[in-house]
């Protein structure tokens, strides 16, 4: 058994890089739409839906806040598509990672603070706990929609994984 306590760090594009894409119009310069009355910012996350004819969609997940210390008792991941959380209003709330394979690497699991105004967007077997919010709060969620199965689990209940944050 492994008894593992993780406290996350701050994400930034670099330390989060082999995890997926931080959501931010930092760094990007936008282009001037709308007559000026807006602003548009491409290339923010490199959405992947298309494994096995599947199709990008989006959604609503209604998170509930959560409590800390938590337990990690599963990781699921999505191996035919990418996965993006976007907070509907400015909030901030936790990514626990681990790279891609066959499971969990538990020496490799890191965590992340996202800050207000900031989505993340969970590559393509990228192993992850699900939504961690602070608040309860809407997400906009871009992902998969298709034939195949994008969902594996996997059950950490015999390890003992804590996650410890102060809101």
């Amino acid at each position: 058994m492994i008894n593992l306590v993780i406290k996350p760090k701050p994400i930034n594009k670099e330390n989060f890089r082999k995890f997926g894409d931080m959501i931010t119009t930092d760094d990007i310069k936008p282009l001037e739409i709308n007559d000026g009355y807006a602003k548009r910012y491409d290339g923010i996350a490199n959405l992947d839906a298309k494994k096995d004819d599947g199709e990008s969609i989006i959604s609503i997940f209604s998170a509930l806040k959560r409590s800390f210390p938590m337990k990690v008792d599963m990781m699921e991941k999505h191996p035919l598509g990418s996965q993006a959380f976007i907070p509907m209003k400015e909030t901030t709330f936790l990514a626990f990672v681990a790279p891609a394979g066959d499971k969990p690497d538990l020496n490799n699991v890191e965590a992340f603070i996202v800050p207000k105004g900031v989505g993340v967007n969970y590559n393509s077997g990228i192993w992850h706990f699900p939504l961690i919010a602070t608040e309860d709060m809407n997400f906009l969620v871009v992902d998969r929609k298709g034939e195949g199965d994008n969902l594996v689990l996997h059950d950490l209940n015999k390890e003992n994984i804590t996650l410890e944050f102060q809101i």
